[in-house]
């Protein structure tokens, strides 16, 4: 607050003019700009004294205007006074309080960040061991599966064998393929495939010399139930009325068969199981394998094909059993055959049917019919001692009877119209 000059400075005097403004500076270097050029003048006119006396008496003023005001506030000064030590004191109080509360929080929070670390740990080691019990049951599974394939290999469930196999390997190495057992598990189902290929090769080829054991029975059963049906239908003829007319396998015939046919691969005196056969087929389709099996199960039919005609046989034995054996064998084998392509059509190549056809071709076996016929006719001939006319009613037999004697016509041929 600006404080009036005493009385005793005239109001025109420039000295007490140069004080009124040092003391109204509004700042300390203002009050210093303003002092030291007053000092100057005033020493160089001789008028110290005088700036002295008006700074005292400034002085003085200002001394009993704070004195007036602290004596008109004293009490609140003191009140105030006394509320600013409380205050201090509770700053006092409050800062230690605050102290202490951060040390706790610091003490907290470093428990606390041990217990987050622990706890990230914790995590961590939770996450491994879940990995591990996971991939530990994942390959708990490949081995319970692998087990599994052995045990159908042992009880020669061969299909569902190769599927668990396929299973294991497209769905279940995957989810273990960063361990070793899933390297181990992909080098060993190429050779699983193969045992169960070899298996059930193994059980083909058994059932493939079973079937070439029983072809000479199963001819033998045919040959029979054959006769049987045609004497029936012989006597059945015999017994109509009006059938002198017809012939043996006329139309007539055809009509008085029976309706009830006789399964010749599936009756009382043998049965001939198709299975393994459609199960080896099944097997090796499963594996695209099929072009390879059709040539080995051909191959090994071949052979068993091969073995039917001998290379010698003795025609000695006076009931032809030999002969019989041979003929029921290749009928039985035919069969077999010919049941073999129907259900499985596209198994045999056609260069394999037509070898088939070779042994059952009727163009061939009628063939053998006629030199047969005509060897029976031919020993009658020999063995007649007044070699009686044999009465001959088609050139073509005639040929023949003519190439198989010493009979020397006394016409020519052309004569005998």
């Amino acid at each position: 607050m600006e404080m009036p000059m005493s009385s005793t400075l005239l109001v025109g005097d420039e000295l007490g003019h140069a004080v009124q403004q040092m003391v109204s500076a509004s700042s300390e270097n203002e009050f210093f700009n303003q002092l030291i050029p007053a000092i100057k003048d005033t020493n160089a006119g001789g008028k110290t004294s005088q700036l002295l006396q008006l700074l005292a008496l400034y002085s003085g003023e200002r001394e009993a205007e704070i004195e007036r005001i602290c004596s008109d506030n004293h009490q609140d000064f003191i009140s105030s006074v006394n509320q600013l030590l409380e205050v201090r004191e509770g700053t006092v109080t409050l800062t230690s309080e605050i102290l202490e509360l951060n040390q706790a929080i610091q003490a907290s929070t470093e428990h606390l960040a041990e217990h987050k670390k622990a706890l990230v740990e914790s995590r961590g080691v939770r996450q491994n061991i879940d990995e591990a019990n996971e991939a530990l049951q994942g390959c708990l599974e490949v081995l319970r599966l692998t087990n599994q394939v052995h045990d159908l290999l042992s009880k020669k469930n061969y299909y569902s064998a190769l599927r668990v196999l396929d299973e294991l390997r497209n769905v279940h190495r995957k989810e273990i393929v960063h361990f070793k057992i899933a390297e181990m598990v992909q080098r060993s189902v190429p050779i699983t495939q193969k045992m169960i290929a070899d298996a059930v090769m193994t059980d083909l080829n058994t059932w493939l010399f079973r079937i070439r054991e029983t072809s000479q029975f199963l001819g033998e059963v045919a040959f029979y139930h054959t006769e049987q049906r045609r004497t029936r239908q012989k006597e059945g003829l015999e017994a109509m009325t009006n059938s002198s007319n017809f012939k043996l396998n006329s139309a007539i015939e055809l009509v008085s068969n029976e309706d009830e046919e006789f399964d010749i691969l599936n009756n009382e005196d043998v049965q001939v199981d198709f299975t393994p056969l459609f199960e080896c087929l099944h097997i090796h389709n499963a594996l695209d394998q099929r072009e390879r099996f059709r040539a080995e199960y051909a191959a090994t039919r071949r052979q068993q094909k091969d073995l039917l005609i001998p290379t010698s046989m003795t025609l000695a034995d006076t009931e032809g059993s030999n002969l019989s054996e041979l003929l029921e064998g290749i009928a039985g084998f035919a069969i077999v055959e010919k049941a073999t392509m129907k259900k499985i059509p596209d198994l045999r190549s056609p260069l394999d049917v037509e070898a088939v056809h070779e042994v059952t071709n009727a163009e061939f076996l009628l063939k053998i019919k006629e030199v047969i016929a005509l060897f029976i006719q031919t020993m009658d001939i020999v063995s007649t001692d007044d070699y009686m006319p044999m009465p001959i009613g088609k050139l073509e037999e005639y040929d023949k009877v003519v190439n198989v004697s010493w009979y020397t016509p006394s016409k020519a041929r052309e004569e005998l119209q």
